[in-house]
């Protein structure tokens, strides 16, 4: 595996790959690695001859700098785990490396409704942040493919607007949600969780298996609240429990019984943020 630490390194690189109709795929990350990232790197392997990944904690997306300075730094095993995933390529930039001219003068992204709801409710500017980390990977790595986890589902839509509007021929890729034997979503943030935490985080899956059982057509209001009230009992203060049209995002209040339809919940134990989604009509 080649690590490159310089964008014109890199682009280098993978420049004289494209020249040879060597087909890119591009796994961003901020590290912290777990076996949802391997599973996209697997992806990318068998629709790709050359997967990158990058290694990048992204400051412009943290809209709380406490969580920035908590974000896991597992460096060393990153790397030993993408060696032996087979990884082709670690891009591991320095944040002066990746924003030369700092970050105040980065772009906008009109992102429209999707960054009026959830996620960008709930975090202001985050998905500003990761438009300007993954337009910029795009612009340095130039991918043919580019793949991301369903677990974060708003992001996944978010990215698929960020490559309208900027009109690059990489198509995103959207793996499924990976979750260990009790459930829980595999996140870089599960490290941060102790025993008990950890023990108790497996109710925001419980509570997505139970909403998907409980879904019926007609008003969905009480189902919502409902969930909520679970989490609060199991000791989460909840940022969202909602549903959502999966293609639009659009929340909603009654449910026809055809639309395609996603649950996607936020909910804090004690200082961690823990996010899990489902799609409750497949």
């Amino acid at each position: 595996m080649f690590i490159f630490q310089q964008v014109t390194d890199i682009r280098y690189y993978l420049d004289t790959k494209r020249l040879a109709n060597i087909e890119i795929g591009l796994v961003p990350t901020m590290g912290a690695l777990h076996n949802g990232h391997l599973s996209l790197i697997e992806q990318s392997k068998k629709q790709t001859r050359l997967t990158v990944c990058s290694i990048f904690i992204n400051p412009t997306q943290f809209n709380d700098q406490k969580d920035y300075e908590k974000y896991p730094v597992t460096i060393h095993q990153d790397i030993q785990m993408l060696h032996k995933a087979g990884c082709d390529v670690l891009f591991l930039p320095s944040a002066k490396e990746f924003y030369p001219l700092g970050t105040s003068l980065l772009p906008h992204y009109n992102l429209g409704y999707l960054e009026t709801v959830l996620e960008g409710k709930y975090r202001p500017g985050h998905f500003q942040g990761v438009c300007q980390a993954v337009d910029r990977l795009l612009k340095i790595t130039k991918p043919d493919l580019l793949f991301m986890g369903q677990k974060d589902f708003q992001q996944c839509m978010v990215i698929k607007k960020l490559i309208e509007l900027t009109g690059v021929s990489t198509q995103l890729m959207v793996g499924p949600i990976l979750r260990e034997d009790d459930g829980l979503a595999m996140s870089s943030r599960n490290t941060r969780l102790n025993e008990v935490q950890r023990k108790k985080a497996t109710a925001i899956f419980q509570t997505l298996s139970w909403m998907k059982k409980q879904l019926q057509p007609g008003n969905v209001v009480q189902l919502k609240q409902t969930a909520t009230n679970l989490l609060q009992q199991q000791g989460f203060r909840v940022d969202y429990t909602e549903l959502a049209k999966a293609e639009t995002l659009e929340l909603i209040n009654e449910w026809n019984g055809t639309d395609e339809v996603v649950a996607l919940i936020a909910a804090y134990l004690d200082e961690v943020r823990l996010i899990d989604n489902s799609i409750l009509t497949s």
